[in-house]
């Protein structure tokens, strides 16, 4: 088979890139031709590794600035227009130029298969494609979490694709309900978990991985482990990862007066060593897509504590087998999650074994055969049903 990946920054970090590049190196280790669109390029290597045998490309060399993109952007965003809705995370990122790209590259495909991974990418994709090509939208958050107009949009063009691809149940109904006749599957992301480190429960230690962004909800992460902290003094609170809102988050360290117990780590290259090196793992986000930071902490055989926040970790965890779910952004009930888990060494161990054996179900090998038989499905026209994969 040929696969493309179209991302919007192949050299940059993040979930969804993570995911796509192994899924796009898994794909290439079982014999595929496969490649990797980045539209834009602004570091000169890429920052997860990708096989050799994955050719990868950018469609907008930005490695020199992005100065006369950011002039353009200011005219389009006021003449408006083209395809990249208003409200879509990413829309800044699509000057005239760079949109202007990704559709004279789409338009010039005539076969294989395009898999395009946000719903700018998408849309351009189910508007733009060149006959010929099977189009597959990956869909890495649910819904809901969209701007009215982006959901206008999906909802417009997204019934010309051959497949859209969702991570969860949840984005599966949803999804579903609004497109009547275009297949929609659910295939979660793959986390490799070879030579994974368990926990052994020794170190008083809460961790959390994600970008320093509003959506991760650290700051009521920093709240409510505040709130525990006096009762359980040998504990600490690591919060790895980097973004925009850092400084915000240390003032809140600050308010609390909690720097000698709760730190912003930054970036790890060595994140599964900390992973196994804590207790608990809290995942404390506003909007989740399938959370596989918290899958990663599970192969470490971590107990979870974390907001049932739409999609995402209640696919996951089973309450009370291999985790703790509190209501969403309810920091009081993060807090007595936190301080159960803190008090109770027995329960830390038999949650933590158990979301071991739940993340199994999330490795290549069960994840990528569903990726190669959709494929294979798609390209030989067969009919996908609702219930296709349930017999898989």
């Amino acid at each position: 088979m040929k696969i493309r990946y179209m991302l919007l920054h192949a050299y940059g970090m993040g979930g969804t890139i993570r995911t796509v590049v192994n899924q796009a190196n898994a794909m290439a280790e079982a014999g595929h031709e496969v490649e990797i669109v980045s539209v834009v390029r602004r570091r000169t290597k890429p920052q997860f590794a990708i096989d050799k045998r994955v050719a990868l490309s950018a469609l907008v060399d930005q490695r020199d600035g992005v100065a006369a993109d950011s002039l353009a952007r200011k005219v389009w965003r006021r003449a408006r227009g083209k395809m990249v809705p208003y409200g879509e995370f990413a829309a800044e990122y699509f000057t005239e130029r760079v949109e202007t790209a990704v559709i004279d590259y789409v338009s010039g495909l005539h076969d294989g298969i395009l898999v395009t991974t946000r719903p700018a990418l998408n849309l351009i994709s189910a508007r733009r494609a060149g006959k010929g090509v099977i189009r597959v939208a990956q869909e890495h958050m649910n819904l809901a979490a969209y701007h009215p107009a982006v959901r206008d949009q999906i909802s417009r063009h997204y019934g010309r694709f051959d497949a859209v691809v969702v991570l969860t149940e949840t984005s599966c109904a949803e999804y579903r309900a609004l497109l009547a006749r275009t297949p929609v599957v659910r295939i979660p992301n793959a986390v490799h978990m070879d030579d994974r480190k368990h926990s052994d429960q020794s170190n008083p230690i809460v961790i959390a991985v994600g970008r320093l962004v509003p959506q991760k909800g650290f700051d009521m992460l920093i709240d409510a482990f505040a709130a525990v902290a006096a009762d359980y003094p040998g504990w600490r609170l690591r919060i790895f990862g980097t973004g925009p809102s850092q400084d915000r988050l240390q003032e809140r360290i600050d308010e609390h007066a909690m720097g000698e117990r709760i730190a912003l780590m930054g970036r790890s290259d060595r994140i599964h060593e900390e992973l196994a090196r804590a207790s608990i793992y809290a995942l404390s986000s506003r909007i989740e897509g399938l959370p596989m930071a918290m899958i990663e902490a599970m192969g470490h055989a971590l107990p979870i504590a974390a907001f049932d926040c739409l999609t995402g970790p209640a696919d996951v965890l089973t309450p009370g087998k291999d985790g703790l779910l509190v209501p969403p952004r309810d920091v009081e009930a993060l807090a007595a999650a936190l301080r159960r888990l803190m008090g109770d060494g027995e329960l830390r161990r038999r949650l933590g074994a158990a979301a071991a054996e739940t993340a199994l179900d999330y490795t290549p090998e069960m994840v990528m055969p569903l990726w190669e038989d959709l494929f294979a499905a798609l390209l030989s026209g067969e009919p996908i049903a609702d219930d296709y994969w349930a017999a898989r």
